[in-house]
């Protein structure tokens, strides 16, 4: 044997022996990411208060994040796949640690407001980077399913630990906290990653970038989160945010035509046109719809209707985090070598479903245990049982350069989701507020403050009732577009480097 296939054995080995060490330090970036999503929801009004930011302007504190992050995420994946996957991920790493040590120590609106940007512009880097490292390292059906069940529980219970850790840290220490605790978290998985994670051979894309792409999908995506953010706050029917939905269209139609026009796309359409993929992006995106506006909400009902404290607001969220990891973990990795992923997929959205049905009974003097328990464990094994497969099978078929903007998609399907459900179901919910008072409000003192609570729960329960269509239509979609079979189960990847870097075929 030469040299050169030595080293390219030995290199293909201990990519191989690394991997499950390599996961530990992706998990932990990943749940950083999610974590910070939620985590500073809970540290807002004390921030807001220390550092003067006005009601008017607070929600940027949230708003900067999610433009800078599903702005740039497809830019993130095909620089992951351009620059290769491991730097791109520690420098994501190192980036996110720069940009919350300067959200925890700043005096004033302004330097607040960078920081979440630059959080989210380098969560872009990351978040892409991490996943597509998964999708070449883990090639092996049975270790690819239990390596993106892990994934799959953190990606969708993260959220959830935010509020929880958020909660902690802002009763018990200091808000800035909430952007420290970000430093170790960064800290810790970018040295391990650099010392562990051995990228596959041949698996960077190394066409020119595709600048007019670039520029139009940051643009188009940044305007349309913005428009869902506007809508939420300004209306639906305000001039301002219906101009920037039409912006949005025009762009993303723009890039569109751009991708199919130019010789190496930003993202090139055969990745979101195959119907598995396509299915997977779709179904997903309004999974999320449908569980931020649940965060939202249950966050609301807790602390203003039955007067938790923050921390015990966040540990209420526990049993979702538990049926998650338990869905995600147990039942969509036992099963993913064996049945079709459309039979993982359509069952966990409408079990999904069936637990947000129990919350649509919601009432002031609701107990937590006979109905928010039971609708948040239903929740979470029906979202874990569902996003297991949904992860693993966003790079499915897609040649291996092409790895980071597929992951990005996940992720912009994601973050789009986010930024829908928050501003559709919020506005569902205010609507039906105020006709609730309007219809009933009648007396004063005690009983008109009754009225308002009531009328809050109506919102909510209605806006939650939206979210169960959501779900079964999430898994209609899944069932209906998602064709492929059970992966074949071969022979154990890392033999060779060109084994190493291949995406497994799934057999229809």
């Amino acid at each position: 044997m030469s040299e050169t296939a030595q080293a390219t054995a030995k290199a293909a080995a201990d990519s191989h022996s690394n991997r499950w060490k390599a996961l530990t330090f992706i998990a932990l970036a990943q749940l950083m990411v999610v974590l910070d999503a939620t985590i500073v929801n809970i540290a807002l009004p004390s921030a807001q208060q220390d550092l003067g930011i006005s009601d008017g302007n607070r929600q940027w504190v949230i708003t900067a994040y999610a433009l800078a992050f599903g702005g740039l995420l497809l830019f993130g994946g095909r620089i992951a796949d351009l620059w290769g996957r491991k730097r791109t991920f520690v420098a994501g790493l190192i980036g996110f640690a720069a940009a919350s040590a300067l959200g925890g120590a700043a005096t004033n609106e302004a330097t607040m407001l960078g920081a979440r940007a630059l959080q989210g512009a380098f969560g872009a880097l990351l978040a892409p980077a991490a996943l597509s490292l998964l999708a070449v390292m883990f090639t092996e059906p049975k270790e690819r399913a239990k390596a993106f069940g892990i994934y799959g529980a953190i990606a969708g219970g993260g959220g959830a630990v935010g509020f929880i850790l958020g909660g902690l840290l802002t009763e018990y220490l200091d808000w800035r906290w909430t952007f420290f605790v970000n430093i170790p978290f960064a800290i810790i998985a970018a040295l391990g990653a650099y010392f562990v994670i051995r990228e596959p051979s041949g698996s960077r894309n190394r066409s020119p970038l595709d600048i007019p792409g670039v520029v139009l999908s940051i643009l188009g995506l940044v305007t349309l989160v913005y428009a869902f953010t506007r809508a939420e706050s300004d209306g639906w029917g305000d001039s301002t945010t219906v101009g920037l939905f039409v912006a949005a269209a025009v762009l993303l139609a723009a890039f569109v035509f751009t991708e199919s026009k130019v010789k190496a796309p930003l993202l090139p359409l055969r990745v979101i046109t195959e119907r598995n993929r396509g299915g997977i992006y779709l179904s997903l995106g309004l999974a999320i719809i449908a569980l931020f506006g649940l965060f939202l909400f249950l966050t609301y009902y807790m602390q203003l209707v039955k007067g938790y404290s923050p921390v015990k607001t966040g540990l209420a969220f526990l049993p979702l985090i538990g049926g998650l990891m338990v869905g995600s973990t147990q039942i969509g990795t036992r099963l993913l070598t064996r049945v079709p992923p459309r039979l993982l997929m359509a069952p966990g959205f409408l079990v999904a479903g069936t637990g947000m049905f129990f919350l649509t009974r919601l009432e002031i003097g609701t107990s937590y245990a006979s109905v928010i328990l039971p609708g948040l464990v239903l929740l979470g094994l029906g979202m874990g049982t569902a996003f297991m497969p949904a992860l693993s099978l966003s790079t499915h078929g897609v040649e291996p350069r092409d790895a980071g903007v597929a992951s990005a998609m996940v992720n912009t399907s994601q973050q789009v989701g986010g930024a829908i459900g928050t501003a559709l179901l919020n506005t569902i919910a205010a609507s039906a507020t105020t006709a609730y008072i309007k219809d009933h409000i009648g007396g004063a003192g005690s009983q008109a403050q009754l009225v308002q609570l009531e009328g809050q729960v109506h919102g909510y329960t209605n806006a939650i009732w939206f979210a169960v269509g959501i779900l079964v239509l999430a898994a209609t979609i899944a069932f209906t577009f998602i064709n492929t079979g059970k992966p074949e189960v071969g022979p154990p990847s890392g033999e060779g480097a060109e084994d190493e870097a291949k995406i497994p075929v799934i057999a229809h």
